[in-house]
């Protein structure tokens, strides 16, 4: 290819990666804001609509490092494209779902083409572009795309709900889906070719699947219940034996799913531990604002989702400074300017979650949470990308997703049950009332696990050097050009 041919393919590898981040970033949170129309018409029962939500989550982080391995040996694109069809079908199902199972059964299959699209996207991003200030520039543009996604998701799921019904939010990925396969096809370079012969660690796979969705079902079903139920216990017991089993085959296995030697390296180590707070955090916040705006104040869906317009412009820019912080500051620096961002703004958002405040007093709040968020999400991707050989970028950045993912169901299910404590046997002014300093309590506890984040930055090195795996090579000489 010619220089310039190089360049424009590129810009629109970038923004078909981009575009599949927003489409996996929207799912996260596009059926909040329809959760109540769901529920009323498929007749879901209180806190079990959450299962619409968590059945996603869940199935994409005990999938995602079976993803990441997938498109290590089975090729970046090909894992991509397999990832966009499974969103379509899935999606399709979603939206002519007429009961609860079905459509659960429809998110989980969702989740599992979120975690087979997440780490093929971020592998490819890792390997076409060079490490340093081009991939750091085209993870700023990815990044942009995913957070804002997050709180897009709530505007979009208002808009389509309140003109078209619940099923749009799932009938929307359907022609996104379809016609980002005919892109990819067509402008991302074909998988290099593989001469090695590489089996999946499927037994890894299923245990690791089976140990984070009986978890977060303990914990979906605890306030339900009751914490001290047979199911719950019994679920928890069996989650802790299954992730168990998880780590013995993977010290067993000839090749394991995942290999613990890659974290040696200390900023894809660090860089788990923050994308899991990362999301049981800043993740979990577009949760409760609904509550707080649908439940406490009354909006409409469409207005729910009109409100979610400042935090999504809000995330935009701070992505695209954590991207320029992180060339001038270093990525230590940067997250932990992030953190404490982030930590300061959602304090001060919690002074609008209270049953009279109205949405001007959410408004410093959510600017100032908003780019602290967007700060960190840049940021997070560069150390998780560091220092990893690019035939393993899949897998590390599975690791990485993971933790991001099961932090999104493990946070929203455990301030989800503080949130609803003291809400019980309430009607009318009083539920209100108690659902909002309910509310404010979380998101309080919230801006406390940003400031952990902080800590939790300060332990990456100011200037990595070689990972304890080796020294990552240039990446592959098939598909690495400089970003234009």
């Amino acid at each position: 290819m010619s220089s310039s041919t190089s360049r424009q393919q590129l810009r629109w590898t970038l923004a078909i990666l981009a575009l599949a981040q927003l489409m996996y970033a929207l799912d996260l949170n596009i059926v909040f804001v329809a959760l109540p129309e769901i529920g009323s018409e498929l007749g879901f029962p209180g806190q079990t609509q959450q299962l619409v939500v968590s059945a996603y989550v869940v199935f994409a982080g005990g999938f995602l490092l079976f993803g990441g391995r997938a498109a290590d040996l089975l090729g970046r694109r090909r894992i991509f494209v397999i990832a966009l069809a499974l969103y379509a079908v899935s999606s399709l199902a979603g939206g002519l779902a007429d009961t609860p199972e079905l459509i659960i059964a429809a998110r989980a299959v969702q989740g599992i083409g979120g975690a087979l699209l997440l780490p093929a996207t971020l592998a490819l991003i890792n390997t076409v572009f060079e490490e340093g200030p081009p991939r750091n520039r085209a993870l700023a543009v990815w990044g942009g795309a995913g957070a804002s996604g997050l709180t897009i998701g709530a505007l979009l799921g208002g808009v389509l709900t309140e003109n078209f019904g619940w099923p749009s939010v799932f009938y929307v990925n359907v022609p996104l889906a379809g016609l980002l396969v005919v892109a990819a096809l067509v402008v991302i370079p074909k998988d290099p070719a593989r001469g090695e012969r590489r089996s999946f660690d499927l037994p890894g796979a299923l245990s690791v699947t089976a140990g984070s969705t009986l978890l977060v079902f303990a914990l979906v079903q605890g306030p339900e219940t009751g914490w001290g139920s047979t199911e719950v216990l019994a679920a928890l017991g069996a989650a802790v034996v299954a992730l168990a089993l998880f780590v013995v085959i993977e010290k067993r296995s000839a090749d394991p799913l995942l290999p613990f030697r890659l974290f040696r390296n200390r900023s894809l180590s660090i860089s788990v531990s923050i994308t899991f707070l990362y999301m049981a955090t800043f993740g979990v916040l577009p949760y409760f604002l609904t509550v707080l705006m649908q439940g406490v104040h009354g909006y409409s869906a469409l207005q729910t989702g009109l409100a979610f317009l400042i935090p999504s412009l809000a995330i935009a820019v701070g992505t695209q400074l954590g991207e320029r912080f992180v060339g001038r500051l270093g990525t230590r620096t940067t997250l932990v300017a992030g953190f404490a961002v982030g930590a300061v703004g959602t304090a001060v958002l919690a002074l609008g979650f209270d049953e009279s405040a109205g949405y001007a007093l959410l408004v410093p709040g959510l600017i100032v949470s908003g780019i602290g968020q967007g700060i960190v999400w840049t940021a997070m991707w560069i150390a998780a990308a560091t220092g990893t050989a690019p035939e393993e970028q899949g897998v590390a950045n599975g690791a990485a997703s993971t933790g991001l993912n099961i932090g999104n169901a493990i946070g929203l299910a455990v301030f989800t049950a503080l949130a609803d404590h003291g809400t019980e046997g309430r009607t009318g002014e009083a539920l209100r009332a108690a659902t909002a300093h309910g509310e404010f309590v979380v998101v309080l506890l919230t801006a406390a696990g940003m400031a952990g984040g902080l800590f939790i930055a300060l332990a990456l090195r100011r200037h990595p050097g070689p990972s304890a795996t080796g020294s990552a090579p240039a990446p592959e000489k098939e598909q690495a050009v400089a970003a234009p």
